[in-house]
């Protein structure tokens, strides 16, 4: 198996463990983004909460991306690391009335609305203002995206987005509304979608709203497919870029709009999650009774995803030759669920080593918390250490 590349000799110099990003892999994949969608009607906002580390934010936003928010601080780190607030959009089931005030004053790109009662609030915000807000419908499909139950997110029995029997009550309202303005629809299925049918599945129902809008006399500007591809964390050195190629062919096959419309898209993981890693250092090799355990300095304070999504994440031993061993890769945190990987075959292992826990860019930092007093990981980029 092919090793990541990284500056072993350096790292040895650093507090472990740390995330280190590979900069040049993330314009790879910029660069790749901005070539399949140049030409189209197509919009992309990169979904800060997959990761807000700012360096990360101001390369994203340097290609003229723009922002997918789900907090009013996301918006203001957003603003912050160089995003034109006419490209923000702003999602979230619950957002407050000082958030909601907040993109009011930045003159935001979008809301993307997901309950009656979350359009209600707008307006009267908006009123007060004597401003008027954008707004996208955020709408359930119902489909089924056959991810992690955790990060699915577009079945009917959800906390997220409007539901079929929502949609005349917030047309009639919308209606009689001076302050908002209906200028789209939004739906994010979930997250992680290895398998493009389900994209292929949106892009059917999709098109069925926009003529059901179009049935009541509602000219839609942009249709939001939000976001979703999945990266392959199995394999990351021979797979290190999502395939954007036949992802947005996709929707350029499916989707057929009319010239004065757009599609909207909310890419997070597949951007970031590839070009980040935890580096972390072997605190013991433990001996059980039929397994070996690999105690590392990292925990789930610091990738949580394994513990809370029993997520897989490719791990490496960075400084050792030696033939693949079975071991148990678990952390210093006092839960049992502080696991990264059971039963990994890794090149053996002794006090000190270097290991390498991969594709973590992507809910990995931006998550990190300070459960048993833990420091909080600093982060080292390519093009600086």
């Amino acid at each position: 198996m092919i090793k990541g590349q990284f500056p072993i000799e350096k790292f040895r110099f650093l507090e472990t463990p740390f995330y280190y990003y590979d900069i040049d892999l993330l314009r790879q994949t910029l660069d790749i983004i901005k070539k399949e969608t140049q030409g189209k009607n197509y919009h992309i906002h990169y979904a800060v909460k997959a990761n807000a580390n700012p360096r990360i934010l101001r390369e994203i936003s340097s290609y003229g991306f723009g922002a997918d928010c789900v907090s009013g601080n996301e918006i203001l780190r957003a603003v912050e690391c160089g995003f034109s607030p006419s490209n923000i959009v702003f999602a979230g089931v619950g957002k407050t009335d000082k958030e909601i005030n907040l993109a009011l004053d930045s003159d935001i790109f979008c809301f993307n609305v997901e309950s009656l009662p979350e359009m209600e609030t707008i307006e009267g915000l908006a009123s007060k203002k004597g401003k008027r807000a954008r707004i996208a419908l955020r709408i359930n499909p119902n489909i089924d995206a056959h991810t992690h139950e955790y990060i699915t997110t577009g079945l009917n029995e959800n906390k997220f987005g409007l539901n079929e029997q929502d949609l005349p009550k917030a047309l009639n309202f919308i209606t009689g509304a001076s302050h908002i303005e209906l200028i789209g629809i939004h739906f994010h299925i979930g997250s992680q979608i290895t398998d493009l049918c389900a994209f292929e599945n949106l892009c059917v129902r999709a098109m069925g709203w926009k003529h059901w809008f179009e049935n009541r006399g509602v000219r839609l500007q942009l249709i939001n497919v939000g976001g979703g591809l999945g990266i392959n964390y199995k394999h990351p050195n021979h797979c290190p870029i999502a395939n954007f190629e036949s992802y947005f062919r996709l929707f350029d096959k499916h989707m057929k709009l009319n010239d004065d419309q757009s599609i909207h898209f909310e890419p997070g993981r597949s951007v970031v999650a590839p070009c980040g890693s935890l580096i972390a250092q072997t605190v013991y090799v433990k001996e059980g009774l039929s397994k070996k355990f690999l105690i590392i300095d990292a925990g789930m304070t610091d990738l949580i995803r394994p513990a809370l999504y029993q997520a897989f994440h490719h791990i490496e031993n960075m400084s050792s030759e030696e033939e693949p061993t079975c071991y148990d890769v678990v952390g210093p945190i006092c839960e049992s669920s502080d696991t990264f990987g059971k039963n990994r075959e890794i090149n053996k292992a002794k006090r000190g080593d270097l290991i390498a826990i991969r594709s973590a860019g992507a809910y990995g930092e931006v998550m990190a918390s300070q459960y048993n007093c833990r420091k909080l990981p600093k982060s080292y980029f390519s093009d600086q250490i």
